[in-house]
């Protein structure tokens, strides 16, 4: 978390087709994921086992060691919980084992080069965007009421949840004996996953969010002297959802990629609420790009594999209209997978 350098792109030649990039947190993985594609040559650094000589064919296995391969890639696989893509392929160039299949893994700090035939514009926006995102704030969220805290961050692909604390009593009855612990857990809790210069955003209904800001200025003054406070009617994750969708918090969260898309999302919803110029659900959108009508295309993530729907976003691009892509990790995304997945605002009404 934290701010954090950027994902860095070391290289790029145009003619080959090559961008050369460092892999510097955890959401550049997930911007990986969405730039590499099935047939792509990727190089990087990675361990091997030496082949074995045929003389020695009964000698224990080679050892393994380190060496650079390229490997045509087949799979993207992206690990949300432990941080690192694995990139699954048949070697095509290196030192030995060409024609083998290989699994390259990538985590922060690793280096690899992508060549691609083409780089479409969404991918080389989504490189541009790795680069910019990652200069940028995350956020960590503590929403509390009497009885719990969550404490959850901002990450570009979306919020998560890192901690729940229970205070261990049931309403206001039990405040003084449970106080101290309660507040005095959630603070710990959230120094665990705070780094320096990370905006706070304390929310939640009633009075434990101010109680909580005046202990937390007290016993981590330097981590709390730029908190925010909200009021919200839910606390828990339900509670960062309402702050996020209502656009409080604009000076610390205008800037990120969650409220980009939630604010997209939610401008949609408005649209297809009163008629207007919006549609969704994939025959619907496959027709107003046909017709050149797309003026913005929200698209889910995981939507993104499919073959047909690189053509469609294509498309759109070719008429001069913006893609979105929208993580499904959060309110936003959730809410564009119940419409089907993808979803368009119009330049003009559709003839139905």
């Amino acid at each position: 978390m934290g701010i954090t350098a950027a994902m860095k792109v070391l290289h790029q030649d145009r003619f080959k087709g090559e961008i050369k990039m460092q892999v510097e947190v955890p959401d550049d993985l997930w911007h990986l994921y969405n730039i590499l594609t099935p047939g792509d040559l990727v190089f990087a650094s990675t361990y091997r086992r030496e082949e074995a000589k045929s003389d020695k064919i009964r000698a224990e296995r080679g050892e393994k060691k380190r060496m650079t391969l390229g490997i045509r890639l087949e799979k993207v696989e992206f690990g949300e919980f432990d941080n690192r893509l694995r990139l699954l392929g048949v070697i095509e160039e290196g030192p030995q084992d060409v024609g083998s299949h290989h699994t390259l893994i990538m985590e922060e700090g690793e280096v690899l080069s992508v060549v691609k035939q083409q780089w479409r514009p969404s991918q080389l926006d989504r490189v541009r965007r790795a680069v910019e995102d990652s200069k940028k704030p995350s956020v960590l969220f503590i929403a509390l009421d009497d009885d719990e805290a969550t404490v959850a961050a901002m990450r570009q692909f979306g919020v998560k949840r890192l901690a729940d604390i229970s205070s261990g009593g049931h309403g206001k009855m039990y405040a003084t004996k449970e106080e101290g612990d309660y507040y005095g857990e959630v603070i710990a809790k959230a120094k665990q996953a705070h780094s320096p210069g990370v905006p706070i955003m304390v929310l939640g209904p009633g009075f434990a969010k101010e109680t909580l800001l005046a202990k937390g200025k007290e016993r981590e003054p330097e981590m709390f002297s730029k908190a925010f406070l909200y009021h919200t009617g839910q606390s828990g994750m339900n509670g960062i959802q309402e702050l996020m969708k209502r656009g409080m918090g604009a000076e610390v969260l205008k800037d990120s990629r969650v409220a980009e898309e939630t604010e997209l999302v939610e401008k949609l919803l408005e649209q297809v609420g009163t008629d207007g110029l919006a549609t969704y659900g994939p025959r619907e959108v496959r027709e107003a790009v046909n017709a050149g009508a797309v003026e913005q295309l929200l698209i889910l993530d995981s939507m993104v594999r499919e073959r047909d729907v690189e053509a469609l976003m294509r498309s759109v691009e070719e008429a001069r209209g913006r893609v979105t892509v929208v993580s499904e990790m959060h309110e936003g995304g959730k809410k564009l997978e119940a419409l089907g997945g993808m979803a368009a605002l119009l330049r003009y009404r559709m003839s139905s």
